[in-house]
């Protein structure tokens, strides 16, 4: 066939035009008019039930995110009133953990921790390794000038350098917070919201146990049920009767944590320094002040002390390191 020539394809019956009449044409227009009308119908309808399965599943993904985020929990945690001390951050780094570490180490008997104020001293004593101390006491009966020979070792400790931790959440547990100010005891105050809670017509089922939390007075409050704390979480807030007066409670999820992952790396604090070895020959007080004085002196290697901790033969100590902020 060309290109150029127009093709008809006509469809008839196979034996041939038939003729219906004015009345048959109107009613097959008819009919047509219903299969339309029906189809668009069909139509309509499924379309309906698409957008009913896809509302359901957004809703279904907007409560797993909101149950497994911990930021989109954010604006269902207890309010607190917060002001601002602390110094701006980029964007990039808003999910960044900061870490302020606290070690405590621990430290045998007859031996000292002794902090400098300048790095390059606590260096160079290090470098020195063994030191011979003078001890001119009277608390010496044989010898009015005694010498003990003592070993300085650099300060190394542990510091946590990647930690991962996982929220759970708690799916039969609430934190109830925005608690009034009453006269009234604690353990009534637990008392009182149990009760409460313990009715279906406030949305609540029996309660398996609560638990105050001191530092931050607020109650976990734990259903034998599952299902319950869902809805009360979704609601935020309920009026609870407490006396004469009612009181709007806030409701929140409740989520615990654990570490998942620690890493720790060696660190060396660069101004500290660890003396072993010292024999108990001088008081706790003497021994110290004797050390302090031996390592002052710049004749000696040593420079301006900032701290020193004495730990006599036959005991034990600990010792907190913190981030050194000078």
């Amino acid at each position: 066939m060309d290109s150029g020539e127009e093709s008809f394809i006509r469809l008839c019956p196979e034996d041939g035009p038939q003729d219906h009449g004015p009345e048959s044409a109107e009613q097959l227009r008819r009919e047509v008019e219903r299969c339309k009308i029906f189809a668009i119908k069909e139509e309509n309808n499924r379309l309906k039930q698409e957008k009913q399965v896809l509302k359901n599943k957004l809703e279904e993904l907007k409560k797993r995110v909101f149950w497994n985020d911990p930021v989109m929990m954010q604006p269902a945690l207890p309010e607190k009133k917060m002001i601002f001390k602390g110094l701006t951050v980029n964007k990039d780094n808003m999910n960044n953990l900061m870490l302020t570490p606290q070690i405590h180490y621990p430290l045998p008997g007859g031996s000292a921790l002794i902090t400098f104020e300048e790095a390059k001293v606590a260096q160079r004593i290090i470098e020195m390794r063994e030191h011979t101390v003078e001890l001119s006491c009277g608390e010496l009966e044989e010898l009015d000038q005694y010498r003990v020979r003592v070993q300085a070792v650099p300060m190394d400790i542990l510091l946590p350098s990647a930690l991962e931790f996982r929220l759970t959440q708690r799916s039969r547990s609430i934190l109830v917070s925005d608690l009034p100010s009453l006269d009234i005891s604690k353990e009534a105050l637990l008392d009182k919201l149990e009760l409460f809670f313990s009715k279906k017509k406030n949305g609540g089922s029996e309660v398996e146990s609560r638990d105050f939390l001191e530092d931050s007075d607020q109650v976990v409050l734990t259903f034998r049920e599952d299902g319950v704390a869902e809805p009360l979480i979704e609601r935020g807030h309920i009026q609870m009767p407490i006396g004469k007066g009612k009181y709007n409670i806030k409701i929140s999820p409740c989520t615990s944590g654990n570490i998942s992952n620690l890493q720790l790396q060696p660190s060396r604090c660069p101004r500290t320094v660890l003396l072993l070895g010292i024999p108990d020959v001088l008081s706790e007080e003497s021994m110290q002040d004797a050390l302090e004085i031996h390592f002052q002196k710049a004749s000696r290697g040593g420079g301006e002390v900032d701290a020193l901790a004495y730990v006599p033969a036959g005991r034990t100590g600990v010792a907190v390191f913190l981030e050194d902020s000078g």
